[in-house]
Parts: C-alpha cells; structure tokens; sequence
C-alpha cells in the first residue's frame, strides 16, 4: 500500500465523468493505497522539511457525492508519503513554478509525478520547440511588425497565449490581418512574457487528435473535433471526442518523444497532434484525456499509469 498525496484544485469543482485526476485516484484507491488530498497554497516548508495540511479522501463515482474528506491532517510530504500527484490545473505561473521548488526538495525521498525540475524545465509550448521539425511554422514574439510579417508570409494564422491552457484565448486572424494589431496589444496587456503565433492548419476542421504517453509509451489516443463555428477542439471548450489510430507519422514523433519523456520521469504526457503530422504541444503539468480514451478503446489508462508509478517506487526501494 502506498500512501499517496494528490495536489490538485478543489475536488467539488471537478467534472467526474471526464475527469483524468479523479481516475487516477479512483484506481488508486481500488489498489488499496491510501489518499490524501491538498491544495499548492498549502504547502510549507522549514528546516528541509515540506509539508501541507491534507484531507484523507475516499472516492467514488457518484454524482454530487464522489467524495469525503476525514478530519485534516500535517502531513510531512517527504517522510510520509510515497507518492505526490502534481495535478494542479494551470496557469503555468509564479505559483505553480514556486510549487515545483518546494516539491522538488523531497524528490529524493518521495516519487513526485511529473517530476517537478522537469515539468518546470519544459512548459507545454515552449519545450515542444525542441522538436521544431515536427511543428507548424511558428513565431514566439510580443511584436506586432513580427506577427504582421508572419501572417503576410503564412496567409491565415493562429494567435495564442504562450502559457494558456484548456483551449482558452486562442484566436485565428485571417488573410486581411483585421484586429490583429489590437490583439497583439492586448496580449501585450494581458501578458508578460511573449505569445505564440502559428500558421492556421486547415486540417483542425478533422480535428486535434490527443495521444497519451505512460513512461514513453504509447497508452492510446482520441481525436478531438472543433464545436460549430470553433477552431478550438479542446474538450473544455465544447470539443467532442472521436476513436481513433496513429498516422505513421504520428507513431514517429512517439518514438522520437518516448525516451525523452521516460529519461526526464514524465511518467504521464499528453501530446497533441494536428492533421496526423503536426505537433503543436507536449502537456506535462496535468494532462487529460484518459477517461475518453478509455471510454473508446477499452483500455485503463489510469492502471497504466499506477504499473509505472509503482515499479519506479519500487526500484527506489
């Protein structure tokens, strides 16, 4: 049995019947390990020790009832957990990267999942630059005379925050370029740090297909398709899911990921693929999709994924 801490967001504001963490907890607890449940703003840490004040939390697939804390508890993160889940939603800012610090002070004695200096070290968009030959055209800027260039060069184009997730503030602008100068200025308000700008792949109307990666390999995979009148097909954002294959070219960039992700302990990684060809983002800080995969193809993902987690404890051992 182990003893495993999930750092996530409220659980009465999660939607169970698609949730990938509440799976993972589900299958977890049907393992008999014991869970306890916290949030980032709770951790502390003194004298090398970290620490948070933890529900112990049971689980179950019901509705408005699916789940019950016990009376809170310290408890010592290092010394007496086994396992941490970093599970948190994005952003991708201040708060989570301090999260990754703290908890990166106990990875020697607790498995943290991800790793922590590796899901700080490789952000969803920004790491996927690493593998640049597999990506859409791409420009990283804050410039409005960049972005313009871009589109006159690339026709239609896709503006997104660099550190968004769920498939919010993503923007297409077409070939006449109108409120493009606005957009950029209101990124430029909105954010610090530079956006991302891609050249618009028609082929999102056949949808953003989601893979699944356990310890380097292929779990499986859905594709995702745009809502009525959307680019977006991001579930959260109205997407709907479809069963699906890997393209061959698909199958080569998870062979080119694979030892990556396992060599960097990304034990749990969800990438996304447009047009069977084009990487657009590798998710390492709380991927989804487990539940629809599953759902499509008979599998268990979650199982997968705690076969992983409990042969790297036990090697540590």
């Amino acid at each position: 049995m182990l003893t495993v801490a999930v750092q996530m967001d409220p659980l009465d504001s999660i939607n169970i019947a698609g949730d990938s963490s509440f799976a993972l907890m589900l299958s977890a607890q049907a393992r008999g390990h014991r869970l306890f449940h916290y949030a980032p703003e709770d951790l502390n840490y003194s004298a090398g020790r970290v620490w948070t004040k933890a529900h112990p939390v049971t689980v179950q697939r019901v509705e408005g009832n699916h789940f019950s804390f016990g009376d809170p508890v310290k408890l010592d993160l290092g010394d007496e957990a086994d396992v941490v889940l970093m599970r948190q939603d994005p952003p991708f800012d201040l708060g989570y990267i301090t999260a990754t610090h703290l908890l990166e002070r106990i990875a020697d004695k607790t498995l943290v999942v991800n790793d922590p200096a590796q899901v700080r070290n490789a952000p969803e968009k920004v790491w996927v630059l690493d593998f640049a030959q597999f990506m859409p055209p791409t420009l990283v800027t804050r410039s409005v005379d960049e972005a313009k260039a871009f589109l006159a060069e690339h026709g239609e184009i896709v503006v997104k925050p660099l550190h968004g997730n769920g498939g919010k503030a993503i923007f297409k602008i077409g070939r006449d370029g109108a409120n493009l100068s606005s957009l950029i200025e209101v990124f430029n308000t909105a954010y610090r740090e530079p956006h991302m700008v891609q050249a618009f792949l028609p082929d999102i109307a056949k949808g953003d297909k989601r893979i699944v990666l356990v310890d380097g390999e292929v779990a499986g995979a859905i594709n995702r398709l745009p809502g009525e009148g959307e680019i977006r097909s991001n579930l959260a954002v109205g997407g709907s899911a479809a069963k699906t294959e890997l393209t061959d070219k698909e199958k080569e960039i998870c062979a080119v990921l694979g030892p990556e992700l396992k060599k960097r302990g990304l034990l749990f990684v969800g990438i996304d693929v447009i047009g069977g060809q084009w990487l657009t983002e590798i998710n390492v800080t709380s991927p989804t999709g487990i539940v629809a995969i599953d759902r499509f193809n008979g599998t268990d993902t979650a199982g997968m994924i705690w076969d992983a987690i409990e042969a790297r404890v036990a090697a540590r051992a």
